[in-house]
């Protein structure tokens, strides 16, 4: 990280440098080491209170945090925090974007693969879907000796897929 520390009406020591580069340098966690940021920071003094101001620009969002405490080292302690705890938040915010993205090209990828894949569909059947309750379902599934079955349930007058389950019972799957 980059370094821009500026003074108005106070001087910038050798000590007062470190010790905000030491401070930012622990917001160096919540970065990617690939991009190079700069922090832009600024002091000023107003009477007896010191206004401490640090602004990260990123290329998602700016951060930017600005604290007043009579004392500049407490100043720089409070502007720190603050900064953490925006950057926490706004990075939440932004995995939650890159992982709706994420979830958005899988869709579109699963589409493709979808359409490559009609290929290898090798095998299609029409069946007759006669009306018939759970227990007549479970009786032709059994005979026909099929994992699954669909059929239309005469009692909700829905479509209706019974499968058997590893336990051995079995499950049904109705629609709406």
């Amino acid at each position: 990280m980059k370094y821009n520390i500026r003074g108005e009406k106070v001087e910038i020591t050798d000590s007062i440098r470190k010790y905000i580069e030491e401070k930012i340098d622990k917001l160096k966690k919540y970065f990617d080491a690939s991009e190079e940021y700069n922090a832009n920071v600024v002091i000023k003094i107003r009477g007896k209170e010191q206004k401490m101001e640090i602004t990260i620009p990123t290329p998602h969002f700016t951060l930017r945090s600005e604290e007043s405490h009579s004392d500049l080292y407490a100043a720089i302690d409070l502007t720190v925090d603050k900064l953490e705890r925006q950057i926490r938040k706004n990075k939440t915010k932004i995995n939650s974007k890159i992982k709706k993205n994420l979830i958005q090209n899988f869709e579109m990828d699963l589409e493709d693969r979808f359409e490559e894949d009609e290929e290898k569909i090798i095998k299609r059947k029409v069946i007759e879907m006669k009306p018939m309750d759970e227990e007549e379902a479970a009786l032709q599934m059994d005979m026909l000796g099929h994992e699954f079955f669909v059929f239309k349930n005469t009692d909700t007058q829905s479509i209706c897929v019974m499968y058997k389950r590893k336990n051995g019972n079995y499950g049904l799957i109705e629609t709406k």
